[in-house]
């Protein structure tokens, strides 16, 4: 799925990403794929499920999580792309989770598609370089902090009008550093600095953020807000994933970050077929 493909397809259908994760410490599934054959299958088992996007990663972002180097992160993902790169369907897109250039820049090299950012290009300096230089499409998200202090008491004066004012200045910068607005995306960043009740709030004021004219992707699947409303462990919280799931596509959503694609595409199917009048 090229850059024009994609264009049509935004707005008639929400894209489905599914998670990579080749880390040992992620806070949903860290460890289970963190060998690169095990991280290639997973993805491979998730493009079958319905993914349109991998999202593949080499450093957990959970709150408190330690940073790792960019020469290891790249050493854990750069295989996994390679190998998935080299037989991706027509339809699919491949995406680096990274704030490091270096690794997007390998990853990138390798075939992805898209540089999916935590920091929104405030980690690294070279950032907004390699994205140019390369003309695939980036993420901008929003976090307070770094996930190592994110949830120390975050605060905001009022949440979505805070993020507004963020991604407004994220955006100029990102068009400043010669990176192509039709190539961006906003993310919210639910979880990543905020309480139970900024989460609820940015997903019940989602449509606020189409004001941007950016497409959104939005990741909240199986994180602790669920966990804090259901009082459920994170193995158990695939209802509460797939109500935010639901809610999210209905005010505005693009593309929607999960884990167990299978279940949460045909989420979005259902969704779709009410929200965009597809067809089920």
């Amino acid at each position: 799925m090229g850059a024009t493909t994609l264009r049509q397809v935004l707005g008639r259908k929400t894209l489905i990403m599914g998670v990579v994760n080749v880390t040992p410490d992620s806070f949903y599934d860290g460890g289970q794929h963190g060998t690169h054959g095990a991280a290639v299958a997973h993805g491979r088992t998730l493009l079958s499920d319905g993914a349109d996007i991998l999202d593949i990663g080499g450093e957990s972002s959970r709150p408190g999580s330690d940073p790792v180097t960019p020469e290891e992160e790249t050493a854990r993902v750069l295989p996994v792309f390679e190998a998935l790169s080299a037989a991706l369907p027509d339809a699919a897109l491949l995406s680096v989770d990274t704030y490091h250039a270096e690794t997007a820049r390998a990853a990138t090299d390798a075939g992805a598609h898209m540089v999916n950012d935590i920091t929104a290009l405030r980690g690294d300096p070279a950032m907004a370089d390699v994205i140019a230089s390369s003309g695939c499409m980036c993420v901008l998200m929003h976090m307070l902090g770094s996930p190592k202090t994110m949830q120390d008491a975050p605060r905001y004066a009022d949440v979505v009008d805070d993020l507004l004012a963020f991604f407004d200045e994220r955006i100029s910068y990102a068009v400043s550093r010669a990176i192509r607005e039709d190539r961006l995306w906003i993310d919210p960043g639910f979880g990543f600095g905020k309480t139970v009740a900024h989460n609820l709030d940015i997903l019940r004021r989602l449509g606020a953020f189409r004001s941007l004219g950016l497409p959104i992707l939005i990741g909240t699947s199986n994180k602790s807000t669920i966990g804090a409303v259901l009082d459920a462990p994170v193995d158990d919280r695939m209802e509460g994933t797939a109500a935010t799931v639901a809610i999210a596509i209905a005010h505005g959503a693009d593309a929607v970050r999960v884990h167990d694609v299978k279940t949460m595409a045909r989420v979005a199917r259902m969704s779709d077929a009410i929200i965009r009048r597809g067809r089920p």
